[in-house]
């Protein structure tokens, strides 16, 4: 009896433990979720490198279980496995390793050799900057609307350093909206730059860029630092780390260093930080009206980065001659996702003329961009911390 009884108890225990017993309709639409980003990924090809460690992540983090069992092994328990591969995300440290991996490979030729295309990156930025009053008008508190406006600058890693200063609870849904519209610029920016361009415009053949020595390459990532961070110090994390990148690429003695940020480095962080991310979209954190409120400003501030950025080119087109004026297809480029949104100009110039290749100056505005979001980020750290 008492043999049997222990069985009947045991048992009872362990369907008390088991995820169908703790499931929740909210656990499967999350599941839902995690499953169409791996879909879009593999069947779309949107993005996979981000997509992929997302999506799963998000099953890793719905699965049902027992929150008051002490188990240890949710996302959200202070010692868990997945909690302090989390770390890397709520302190921020993460988000500099990528910045470190972009500098590495990342070439800046377009942009030393024609520096005005730093004003298209700097215009694309008029979206944060929108997003964050549109924020503050519906409610949210001034370091919350901050946090959520930086997705405009499409630049997930941006998005999670600033989020986990101002927002930390609201980093799950800004980070997901942010990788998300990264991943889904091959669909929202093309509509926006037909709308906002002419047939004559799209067609504008730019001059070809000037070469640039060595030595200026070696001499941008210094200067560059210099005059970024003495001005916004708070960017310093993000800034410092991808000069120094760029700085080991350029050099020309640190090859290996190189080499190692931008491949193996970058892909170690980029599987825990998307894994991660996916992971911290638990149902009962993530399922609010407030996340459904993330997800349109980031659309609209996304929206309005890329139109500004095109709309940029065109009226700074009014101020130069006819042989210098500039192709307002690379004005979405002035958005820092790199190099997808260069490669979005360059591809919708050869459809109306396929011998004009936009890539190395659509490059340009690109990495001007990858600059301009992470100083605004720094602006907001400033003025809200």
């Amino acid at each position: 009896m008492e043999f049997s009884q222990f069985i009947t108890d045991n048992l009872a225990q362990f369907w008390h433990l088991t995820g169908i017993y703790n499931a929740t309709w909210q656990n499967f639409v999350m599941l839902g979720v995690g499953l169409f980003f791996i879909w879009l990924a593999i069947t779309k090809n949107f993005e996979p490198m981000l997509l992929v460690p997302i999506g799963f992540g998000m099953l890793i983090g719905n699965i049902p279980f027992d929150t008051h069992a002490g188990l240890e092994i949710g996302i959200y328990e202070e010692g868990s496995v997945l909690n302090i591969l989390y770390n890397g995300v709520s302190a921020g440290w993460y988000p500099p390793l990528i910045f470190l991996g972009i500098g590495a490979m990342t070439d800046f030729t377009a942009l030393i050799a024609n520096p005005k295309l730093m004003l298209v990156g700097a215009a694309a930025q008029f979206g944060i900057f929108g997003a964050y009053m549109v924020a503050l008008l519906l409610g949210f508190e001034p370091d919350q609307a901050g946090a959520i406006a930086i997705i405009g600058g499409a630049d997930g890693p941006t998005a999670i350093f600033l989020s986990s200063k101002l927002a930390p609870n609201l980093m799950g849904a800004i980070a997901v909206s942010a990788y998300s519209y990264m991943a889904l610029v091959p669909v929202i920016q093309p509509p926006i730059m037909r709308l906002l361009t002419t047939k004559k415009e799209r067609v504008i053949r730019m001059k070809p860029a000037r070469p640039v020595s060595q030595r200026e390459k070696i001499i941008f990532p210094i200067v560059g630092l210099l005059l970024t961070c003495f001005v916004v110090p708070t960017a310093l994390p993000l800034l410092g780390m991808l000069f120094y990148g760029n700085l080991l690429r350029e050099c020309g003695v640190t090859s290996r260093l190189a080499k190692t940020a931008s491949n193996a480095l970058t892909d170690i962080v980029t599987i825990l930080l998307g894994m991660t991310v996916g992971a911290s979209t638990q149902a009962s954190q993530f399922l609010t009206a407030e996340t459904i409120k993330i997800f349109a400003l980031g659309f609209m501030a996304f929206i309005i980065a890329s139109a500004s950025g095109v709309l940029f080119v065109k009226f700074f087109n009014l101020f130069l001659s006819k042989d210098k004026k500039l192709n307002p297809l690379i004005g979405n480029a002035g958005v820092s996702a790199v190099p997808m949104s260069a490669r979005i100009s360059n591809n919708l110039g050869l459809e109306y003329d396929p011998s004009n290749y936009l890539l190395m100056h659509a490059m340009g505005p690109n990495v001007a961009g990858v600059i301009g979001s992470a100083v605004a980020a720094g602006v907001l750290l400033g003025f809200l911390a």
